[in-house]
């Protein structure tokens, strides 16, 4: 058996929630790393599937996996008992249905070491399907350095895979950890606060294999994070001014109609579901949920209409026909 050092350098950070059909390779490829100094804090967050029997089969053979088994809490709670459980000063995120490269640690601890300004460091990521193959991805790579990341977030863009995600612990707990109010983009949020606070850096290597899937909640709820995001990026504006954060001490955040009241300022909703509207334009899930009537909003505001054509005939492959014809009358009435 693999032995635990008593004071190790590094924390791992992994939630589980009914994770069994990635979680062995996810595992091992953390006990893999060639950086080996580390505890790997598993949390079952309430699975009904096998992922316990997973985790406590790894933790007989490895006694740097803690194991910690518990009801159904959520991701968000997950993440903060996490971080309050590291005894590690340096925390690396994992998730359950990825896999890290085997120099993952060793490189983004090195990193810290050297730049003691910086309190977060991601990498690059490689996008894979459920069967291991590429995933095609449209997207451009994240920002490498703090000033590019800057620029990142005040236009609204993604900053950090949060799998792929090294910071220290105390910056993080300094800002509050994780929000409640944020489910689905807590990760976003808790990087603009932390764009305030510390100095942050991509590195320019592919050191994660990101999984993409039907089931993944990224796919499941996307308008609940659009939204979210979009709120945190107010949040972020906020405090830009110095003006005080009113998410700061929500547990949950309210409907859209209700964030010009919110923040004291008009204009708000409406930029929010202009970001909504440009978020949900090719995700059946989000057409078919609240974003749609968010989008329908959005062109009633006055909205940018770009691409809304197309999303009409997006519509009706998606087997969405009365939508189609509403989306439709509505961009013909604007």
């Amino acid at each position: 058996m693999t032995q635990h050092s008593p004071s190790p350098a590094l924390s791992v950070a992994m939630s589980v929630y009914n994770g069994e059909r990635f979680l062995a390779p996810a595992i091992q490829s953390v006990l893999d790393q060639t950086l080996g100094d580390f505890e790997f804090l598993i949390l079952d967050d309430g699975s009904t599937d096998s992922s316990r029997a997973i985790i406590e089969e790894f933790a007989k053979r490895d006694a740097r996996i803690k194991p910690i088994l518990r009801e159904n809490r959520g991701l968000v709670a997950s993440l903060n008992q996490l971080l309050g459980t590291a005894t590690a000063p340096i925390v690396a995120r994992m998730d359950a249905d990825d896999i890290c490269h085997p120099e993952r640690f060793a490189k983004q601890i090195a990193f810290l070491a050297a730049h003691p300004d910086h309190g977060v460091v991601g990498s690059w990521s490689e996008d894979i399907d459920e069967h291991d193959r590429p995933w095609p991805t449209a997207g451009v790579d994240h920002a490498l350095t703090n000033e590019e990341m800057q620029a990142v977030a005040a236009r609204g863009g993604q900053l950090l895979v949060h799998p792929a995600v090294m910071y220290r612990k105390d910056i993080v707990l300094g800002v509050g950890g994780y929000h409640a109010a944020f489910r689905h983009c807590e990760d976003y949020d808790l990087w603009l606060r932390l764009a305030s606070e510390t100095k942050m850096a991509n590195l320019p290597e592919r050191l994660l294999r990101y999984r993409h899937y039907a089931e993944q909640v990224s796919k499941k709820y996307v308008t609940e994070q659009t939204v979210g995001a979009a709120i945190a990026h107010e949040a972020w504006r906020a405090r830009e001014a110095g003006k005080p954060d009113p998410t700061a001490e929500l547990e949950t955040l309210p409907p859209v109609d209700q964030l010009d009241a919110l923040f004291g300022e008009a204009g708000v909703a409406s930029r929010v579901r202009a970001r909504v509207a440009r978020g949900i334009l090719h995700s059946p899930t989000a057409l078919r949920d609240e974003g749609f009537e968010i989008l329908l909003q959005h062109i009633g505001d006055g909205g940018d209409r770009e691409g809304l054509w197309r999303t009409a005939l997006r519509l009706l492959r998606f087997g969405e026909p009365a939508r189609a014809l509403r989306l439709s009358a509505a961009l013909a009435a604007a």
